[in-house]
């Protein structure tokens, strides 16, 4: 583990003393490459040479407690070294998670898509809700929500949303988002006030660039239809809503946002292209289609991962068996602790099969 660290320590020295010269400063896009590959190891560096420090407190403090006769400064030095050691421990385990194996996907936007399931106006209401809860979480990161399909219900909810959510490494705080989103509450429309289960289906998938996806313009087939409103009202006469089939796969993908065709079709690439990447990527990589089965379950998201009980304020997820009572503050955007608890449990699991697999 020391010697890699030594070399990304190095690197990260090299990338430093590149920054500053004129070379990559006169070019934007070397600097930008260089700037980001420096970035990303930064964290590691700088738990590094905090473990360094520590090893080398430790060694002074040990020293002191070899040589010096004044039991109050052996004391105090005995202190100091207790706290160096518990420190040590935490930066080790650190650099231990630092050190896993990245996922390719992290860095990359994501396409969100959410579809009301079981529960009728229900649930499309609530699928409304939970799309709301991404967007102000969104906002919390900074990141930017461009909404590229819907379908309204009757009732102002939402069948199905479609959105790009762009930003600084998106994917790696929302990956963990995908699976059966349950809702158990009083609807409105319950005169008895019984409490009903409804669902949603949340699906995350990585942004797919060109060069991810190749698609061949022989396999699609296009087709353009007049926009339509919640329960059928006309939006436009015009033909500007598209429809894109896949014919090897059979993905259909449709947008009916814009008014402009051209525009409807680029969303409906970028959300086909998307689903194409995650389907080749199944193929492509098993092992890591089975973590991402062991995280949101079954590989077409059937399973709950998550209950929202509303006349408890109460949210639980079930993969990790974490329950808070502050259900207004999630819905409001507040996933923090949530995700925070996803990514450090995940981190645990996959460094404990890097830990069997090296034994």
């Amino acid at each position: 583990m020391f010697e890699r660290l030594d070399q990304i320590e190095a690197r990260y020295e090299e990338l430093t003393s590149a920054l500053a010269t004129l070379e990559i400063i006169q070019d934007s896009a070397k600097y930008q490459k260089t700037a980001k590959a420096h970035s990303e190891i930064a964290t590691v560096v700088e738990r590094y040479r905090e473990y360094k420090d520590l090893k080398k407190g430790i060694a002074e403090s040990k020293a002191v407690l070899a040589d010096e006769k004044d039991s109050e400064m052996r004391a105090y030095a005995q202190e100091e070294l207790d706290n160096l050691e518990v420190r040590l421990a935490r930066v080790e385990e650190d650099l231990k998670v630092l050190l896993l194996p990245k996922d390719p996907n992290d860095e990359k936007n994501v396409i969100l898509e959410i579809r009301a399931g079981t529960g009728g106006d229900e649930a499309t209401l609530f699928a409304a809700e939970i799309f709301r809860m991404y967007t102000r979480y969104a906002e919390t990161q900074g990141w930017k929500v461009e909404v590229l399909s819907t379908s309204e219900s009757a009732v102002g909810g939402l069948k199905e949303v479609i959105a790009l959510m762009e930003g600084n490494r998106v994917y790696s705080r929302m990956k963990y988002e995908s699976g059966v989103h349950r809702v158990q509450r009083v609807p409105a429309t319950e005169q008895q006030g019984r409490v009903h289960t409804s669902a949603v289906t949340v699906a995350v998938l990585p942004e797919a660039e060109d060069v991810d996806v190749k698609i061949d313009p022989k396999d699609l087939r296009v087709d353009t239809f007049c926009s339509s409103g919640p329960g059928g009202q006309s939006v436009n006469t015009t033909y500007s809503a598209v429809r894109i089939t896949h014919i090897p796969t059979n993905t259909v993908v449709s947008c009916q946002d814009e008014k402009s065709q051209i525009k409807n079709r680029d969303k409906a690439m970028r959300v086909l292209r998307s689903r194409l990447y995650e389907m080749e990527m199944q193929k492509q990589q098993e092992a890591l289609a089975k973590e991402r089965r062991a995280m949101v379950g079954s590989g077409d998201r059937s399973e709950k991962i998550r209950t929202y009980n509303f006349p408890q304020n109460r949210v639980t997820d079930h993969r990790i068996g974490l329950t808070m009572h502050q259900l207004t503050e999630v819905m409001d955007g507040n996933l923090q602790p949530l995700i925070e608890a996803l990514v450090t449990h995940f981190q645990a699991e996959k460094l404990k099969q890097e830990t069997a697999a090296a034994v």
